[in-house]
């Protein structure tokens, strides 16, 4: 296989996955263990050497200071991870995770593996998106493309379901987001009709909800509080996702965790029996949680449940009988069970990565923003440019004037509406938790004149991935420049190369 290849990466919250496509065909490549799944979990050993996936995960109870879990939830923001005398940023630890991939991929194929698909929440913001692009930059990869992750999933199944014309509802639980997406498929063109999500709800939170009701009851029963106990705490963390998979297949789950403490009178035991619908008293609000962001996604896509024709699970979550029943009760609709869950995502990568290459011809997908844009006005209001679900690429601009006689300098700043409810072009909100800043500019040497009179255009470019470009321009002067997002940086290729050479620094 020629080094052109481009691999497809599912890049999760739990678990992360890598596919390519062999002779027209989308494929899981398999881990150096031959598992097809990889946990996304990084770990430090005591003489520094760096575990990711299987060997990072089995250590954890014993080393969980020094492991890293769930870094996705962490993408984007200002989070830092100590190790020892290291900080290390979300983007960095994600670095790690994909050059696992990159390598065990290159094995797989027998050649150097230079490009990548990687697959991100439909409901991540530009921070979010950025950061991601910038850890594949650092793992040695060339990412060619982001694409949202439900959208990958459409482009699995319409891989072999092209001639059809139906409108899909896929819904996407991974282990720390949810995604809800309607796509219309018609004459090999998917087409995303709009999204929704919540970026802080996934099968981490079912988890938590366990581990945090085995610690009541361990505390009930012994007096003895295990939440100032971090290994104790994670093998909590092991037989809640145990107990949740169990539970999906089951009405009843053993938990037992041997000789998890001590007290004066000898070793404790965690030995508790838990029952499917104690699981779902436990977690009820978790589901209720999916209903806003689904039926927002319908009002948002012009559409009822009857135009529905098949409802896609993407998502190891999904498994959950109470989340499967709110979906079928919600939609009226059996949810489809011709695509893995769990592998999908890095399917429909692969097949994004054969569009791109050629290698297919015969699909092509268009894409929504998932999150309104727009800018913050003298008055502490939300004036949107461009709402969410417009098509990608997509540029729209909107022009703005002085609001102070001779003023000559403008400061822009540049917003995403987190809300998930619709804002229309029309309507000013205030600014609020609900708004994340992209960036904050000055445009400067505005010709003198009275309040009013100059116009400037703010226009935003929105790419083939979702990352937002801001150009300002003074129309009269034609001077224009360009925003500089601080929170999520597009690192320089030397800045990159710096971050590379700490990598690989790393005994692993």
């Amino acid at each position: 296989m020629n080094s052109e290849k481009i691999i497809g990466i599912d890049l999760g919250t739990t678990h992360s996955a890598a596919a390519i496509l062999e002779n027209g065909e989308p494929r899981i490549i398999h881990n150096d263990r031959g598992n097809r799944l990889t946990p996304s979990v990084v770990a430090f050993s005591e003489e520094n050497e760096v575990l990711v996936g299987e060997s990072g995960k089995s250590q954890a109870v014993l080393n969980r200071q020094r492991t890293v879990l769930s870094i996705k939830r962490k993408m984007g923001t200002p989070h830092k991870v100590s190790i020892v005398e290291r900080e290390y940023s979300p983007t960095e630890i994600s670095a790690l995770i994909l050059k696992k991939i990159k390598k065990y991929s290159e094995d797989y194929l027998g050649s150097a593996v230079e490009k990548a698909v990687i697959t991100v929440p439909a409901y991540f913001n530009d921070n979010q998106r950025k950061a991601t692009r910038n850890a594949g930059r650092i793992a040695g990869l060339d990412v060619v493309r982001i694409i949202n992750e439900p959208t990958a999933a459409a482009l699995s199944y319409g891989f072999n379901n092209i001639e059809g014309d139906e409108n899909l509802l896929v819904f996407d639980l991974g282990g720390g987001t949810f995604d809800v997406s309607v796509l219309e498929v018609k004459k090999g063109t998917i087409k995303v009709k709009a999204v929704n999500g919540d970026l802080y709800l996934g099968g981490d939170d079912y988890d938590q909800r366990l581990v945090n009701y085995f610690v009541e009851q361990f505390n009930v029963e012994f007096n003895k509080d295990l939440r100032v106990d971090p290994a104790a705490m994670q093998q909590l963390v092991i037989a809640a996702e145990n107990a949740k998979k169990d539970l999906s297949y089951t009405e009843t789950a053993k938990i037992q965790v041997p000789y998890i403490s001590f007290n004066e009178n000898g070793p404790l035991h965690v030995n508790m029996t838990l029952i499917r619908r104690k699981f779902e008293e436990l977690t009820n609000d978790l589901i209720d949680r999916m209903f806003l962001p689904t039926k927002q996604v319908m009002e948002d896509a012009g559409m009822s449940f009857r135009d529905i024709d098949k409802v896609i699970l993407v998502g190891g979550a999904t498994r959950v009988p109470a989340v499967e029943k709110f979906i079928t009760g919600l939609s009226g609709k059996q949810p489809f069970k011709g695509v893995n869950p769990d592998e999908c995502v890095a399917i429909g990568a692969a097949v994004q990565a054969g569009l791109i290459s050629r290698e297919i011809e015969e699909m092509q997908f268009i894409d929504v923003i998932s999150h309104t844009l727009g800018v913050e006005d003298d008055e502490g209001y939300f004036v949107p440019v461009i709402p969410r679900n417009t098509p990608i690429p997509s540029a729209k601009g909107r022009v703005f004037t002085t609001v102070r006689d001779f003023q000559d300098v403008v400061d822009i700043h540049i917003l995403q509406e987190n809300s998930q409810l619709s804002t229309s072009t029309g309507e000013r909100k205030a600014i609020s938790e609900n708004f994340i800043s992209l960036g904050r500019f000055h445009l400067e040497d505005i010709p003198s004149a009275p309040k009013g009179k100059p116009s400037i255009e703010v226009t935003f470019d929105v790419d083939v991935n979702g990352i937002i470009h801001v150009t300002a321009q003074d129309m009269d002067t034609g001077k224009d420049k360009k925003v500089s997002i601080t929170d999520a940086p597009v690192f320089s290729d030397a800045e990159v190369t710096e971050k590379r050479r700490l990598l690989e620094e790393m005994r692993a």
